[in-house]
């Protein structure tokens, strides 16, 4: 279920894109906020938007909290800053104030206190994603060791010999004592038919029913800007025919991918309702992770398969889903270390770093297939914003760090006109970087 109202895919894509990123950024600018205020240095604008006030509201502490008409981010101005940005001193403003009131500022607080105002942003980004990790398997719970039926998947045939609570005790005379035996099963070694044997424990007695493969060509989920997504495949649809040759299993799908080298495929689908459809794609030449940290190019049409059935879960809890939140926050960093490695170094497309075009299809692409999958896609893009706001960079938050780490080994801050310079380098780099994102938006498949 669409988790947005759909007003046609531009606008769409560009509520969706506001949403998350007003989140994200509120979120941020508020771990600015809270540490600067906790750490003695005065905020005296909060402002989620950039450009005209729209409404605003000055509270207890002397903080105009306000939204702004531009939603494209937000930003703290603390006492004595020179702009939203905290580049640099108002001279003016600073130079009335009594040295009491100049520890309020962020050029008059201590070292320790403008880096951990400066750290706060990307923490609070980081602390956003494991949160929103930890919540969402908390919520859909932990599948058990073995493996056990907790729904069914609609399917185009042989499902209904299945039943939810029935433990899958060996498909096609493999035995599946656990989830990796099963997906070892279904990978590989199962005749390629629409239907197998399943031996099942069912109500303490041993029964052989003839069901489906075990992963079927079913879509569980469409990647954005991908081929399957620019042909209007969806969530929950199943590959029946490719280029007229019958599909029963997803390793199907996969293997006829492969061996086209990017030749268009033709597939019949069919859907839930009942509906049938034919449509033709290219696969994409994808760069993708590997285990050993590396990539490998691959032929693929942006879709992903999963079981004939949602296991039975069990409960996660608060602990193992803060663990579970941070590897996967930490998932999304290593990831995207490696991949900004690879592209460097010239071993994947640079294709893969995207812009704002990129992220707002991903955002409405992650609305459209519900609530659910727009939070998580939220929290990847909140690691996203953290870790690229660490680059030491100036006018990123790194960058300030940095400045910070000098003025930490050699006593002093950078002059001012070192500082300027370096600013207006950083944003230099910014601007390009945005640039670069927005033009491989536009050109790259």
């Amino acid at each position: 279920m669409e988790f947005l109202p759909d007003f046609g895919n531009v606008i769409y894509s560009v509520v969706a894109f506001v949403v998350a990123l007003s989140i994200i950024v509120t979120v941020h600018e508020y771990g600015h906020y809270i540490i600067g205020r906790l750490s003695g240095i005065k905020a005296e604008v909060f402002s989620v938007g950039f450009g005209p006030r729209l409404f605003s509201r000055v509270d207890r502490h002397g903080t105009r909290w306000q939204v702004s008409a531009l939603p494209l981010g937000g930003y703290v101005k603390f006492l004595g800053d020179a702009n939203a940005a905290s580049a640099g001193v108002d001279q003016a403003a600073v130079s009335g104030l009594s040295e009491g009131e100049r520890r309020h500022t962020m050029a008059g607080a201590p070292l320790w206190a403008r880096a951990a105002t400066v750290a706060a942003g990307p923490v609070f980004n980081f602390i956003l994603s494991i949160l929103v990790f930890a919540g969402v398997m908390m919520w859909s719970g932990r599948a058990t060791e073995e493996p056990v039926i907790g729904s069914l998947y609609p399917l185009p045939e042989a499902v209904d010999m299945l039943r939810p609570g029935d433990r899958v005790l060996a498909i096609g005379g493999i035995d599946t004592p656990d989830y990796g035996a099963l997906y070892a099963a279904a990978s590989d070694g199962l005749p390629d038919t629409p239907t197998v044997i399943w031996r099942l424990s069912r109500d303490g007695a041993t029964v052989e029913v003839a069901g489906p493969q075990p992963m079927p060509p079913r879509l569980s989920a469409v990647i954005p800007a991908s081929a399957a997504y620019a042909a209007g495949l969806q969530k929950g649809d199943v590959i029946t025919e490719i280029d007229g040759v019958p599909a029963a299993r997803f390793a199907d799908l996969r293997q006829a991918t492969a061996d086209g080298a990017g030749k268009p495929l033709t597939l019949t689908v069919w859907r839930p309702d009942g509906a049938v459809r034919t449509v033709t794609l290219t696969p994409k030449s994808t760069d993708m992770p590997t285990a050993d940290g590396g990539f490998e190019t691959r032929y693929m049409i942006g879709a992903t398969g999963e079981l004939a059935f949602a296991p039975l879960t069990r409960r996660t809890g608060l602990i193992e889903g803060i663990t579970g939140g941070a590897q996967q926050t930490w998932m999304v960093v290593s990831s995207s270390v490696s991949g900004l490695k690879h592209m460097i170094l010239g071993q994947i497309s640079s294709c893969n770093l995207r812009g704002a075009i990129g992220i707002a299809e991903g955002s409405a692409a992650a609305a459209k297939s519900g609530l659910a999958d727009f939070i998580w896609f939220i929290a990847v893009l909140s690691t996203a914003v953290g870790f690229l706001n660490l680059f030491p960079i100036p006018v990123l938050d790194g960058g300030h760090l940095v400045f910070h780490l000098y003025e930490a080994i050699t006593g002093k801050p950078p002059s001012d006109g070192a500082m300027n310079g370096l600013m207006a380098i950083g944003m230099a780099l910014v601007l390009a970087l945005m640039f670069f994102g927005l033009w491989n938006d536009v050109t790259c498949p």
